[in-house]
C-alpha cells in the first residue's frame, strides 16, 4: 500500500498531527482513531488525509487533559453535546486549579510558620472568645494610644491577654496546644479585631507569631495580621498583685444584674449587706438575691464602666471581690475562672 493510493503511513500522520507513532497506535487500540487500512502481511497502519484533522483534534483535547471517554463523545459529531462537555471540563479544570492554589497557599503558610522561631498554637475559637472578652476594657479613644490596645504575653504554655482604659482592666489566659521559641509580648490594636474574631470562630487551630508587620495569625485557610502599637503597656501585673485584701465578697446571678444595668440611668448605687444586693439609680431601686460575706459597703458605678465587664463574663453567676469603695472591684465568672476583670467605682454623685 502506498501513499499515492490516497492513504498515508503512521509516520506521516504522526508528523502532520503532532502525535507520536506510539500514541497513534494507542488510540487505535482504544478505538479512538482506527486506521483506514492495516496491511495484513506487515501490520503497517494507513490513514486517510481526513483523519489528520481528527488526530490533530485529539492532540489538542489531550493537551487540556480531556479524558478519553469524553474525547470520543466530543468527536461523535453532536456539536451541542461537544460544547457542553468542553464547558464542563473547563469548569472542572478551574475548580482543580483553585483547589491547587489553596493547597499551595496552605503549604506555603505551613513552611512560613515552621521557619518562625517564636510561635504558639492555640484553639482558635477560644482565642476569639478571649479577644471578645478582653477588648471591652480597651480605651475607645486614642488620647493614650497604647490604652486602645491589648497586651499579648506568651509565657510557658499559655497566652495572656490584657486590656485597660485606667477605669477597667480585663485579663484572660488561654492555654496553648503547642509553643516554640522564647517568651514574647506585643500590643495589638483592639479597634481592628472585629473581622479577625469572626474569622477565628470558623477555625479549629491558629498559630500566632510576632513579626515586623504585626501579629501574624495563620489558620488552615488563610492568614491575618493584627497591627501593633509600639508603646510600653502599663504594668498590669503590678496592679493585680498590688490589690488590697478582699473585705467583701458578693455572689449573685449575672443575668438579672445585667438586665438592671441595661435599663439604668448613667450612675448606679450598689448597697451590699448580708441580706443581699440592692441596685438603685435616680428613679428605681431593686433588690437582688445574693450571697454576701464580709463587711457591708456602698459603691457607685458608672454604667458604661460596669456593664461591658458583666457582658463579657460567662456563666450564670458573677462574683465581686471588693476591698474598699475607692479601690478596683474584681469581677469573676464561676465557669470561666481565668477571666479577671477590674472595674473602678466612681465617687458618690453628691461629692462631685
Amino acid at each position: 500500500m502506498a501513499e499515492s493510493d490516497g492513504l498515508i503511513t503512521i509516520g506521516v500522520l504522526a508528523r502532520a498531527s503532532g502525535l507520536t507513532a506510539s500514541a497513534l497506535r494507542f488510540y487505535d487500540d482504544c478505538g479512538l482513531l482506527v486506521p483506514a487500512r492495516v496491511d495484513p502481511l506487515t501490520g503497517y497502519r494507513y490513514y486517510t488525509e481526513v483523519q489528520q484533522e481528527r488526530a490533530a483534534l485529539i492532540r489538542r483535547l489531550r493537551a487540556i487533559e480531556v479524558p478519553l471517554e469524553s474525547i470520543s463523545d466530543i468527536l461523535s459529531g453532536d456539536v451541542e453535546r461537544a460544547e457542553r462537555l468542553l464547558d464542563e471540563h473547563v469548569d472542572e479544570l478551574q475548580r482543580r486549579a483553585r483547589a491547587a492554589a489553596d493547597l499551595a497557599a496552605k503549604i506555603k503558610r505551613t513552611l512560613a510558620v515552621g521557619s518562625m522561631d517564636d510561635r504558639v498554637a492555640l484553639p482558635a475559637a477560644l482565642l476569639a472568645e478571649a479577644f471578645e472578652q478582653v477588648r471591652n476594657a480597651a480605651a475607645d479613644n486614642r488620647e493614650i494610644p497604647v490604652l486602645a490596645g491589648i497586651l499579648l504575653e506568651v509565657r510557658a504554655n499559655s497566652l495572656t491577654l490584657t486590656a485597660t482604659d485606667r477605669y477597667r482592666l480585663s485579663t484572660r489566659t488561654v492555654v496553648s496546644r503547642d509553643r516554640q521559641g522564647s517568651d514574647w509580648s506585643v500590643v495589638i490594636d483592639a479597634g481592628d479585631l472585629a473581622p479577625i474574631i469572626g474569622w477565628l470562630r470558623r477555625l479549629d487551630e491558629i498559630v500566632a507569631a510576632p513579626t515586623d508587620q504585626g501579629l501574624l495569625l495563620v489558620g488552615e485557610d488563610a492568614e491575618r495580621y493584627c497591627p501593633l502599637i509600639d508603646e510600653p503597656f502599663p504594668d498590669c501585673r503590678a496592679v493585680l498583685s498590688g490589690l488590697a485584701p478582699v473585705r467583701t465578697r458578693v455572689l449573685t446571678a449575672r443575668l438579672p444584674l445585667l438586665t438592671l444595668l441595661e435599663n439604668s440611668s448613667p450612675t448606679v448605687r450598689f448597697e451590699i449587706e448580708n441580706a443581699g444586693l440592692t441596685v438603685s439609680d435616680s428613679s428605681n431601686r431593686h433588690h437582688l438575691p445574693a450571697t454576701v460575706t464580709g463587711s457591708d459597703i456602698d459603691l457607685f458605678f458608672e454604667v458604661t464602666t460596669l456593664l461591658p465587664a458583666i457582658h463579657t463574663a460567662l456563666g450564670p453567676d458573677l462574683m465581686l471581690d471588693i476591698a474598699a469603695a475607692d479601690h478596683p472591684v474584681v469581677l469573676r465568672s464561676a465557669t470561666d475562672g481565668d477571666l479577671t476583670t477590674l472595674a473602678m467605682p466612681t465617687w458618690h454623685p453628691a461629692d462631685r
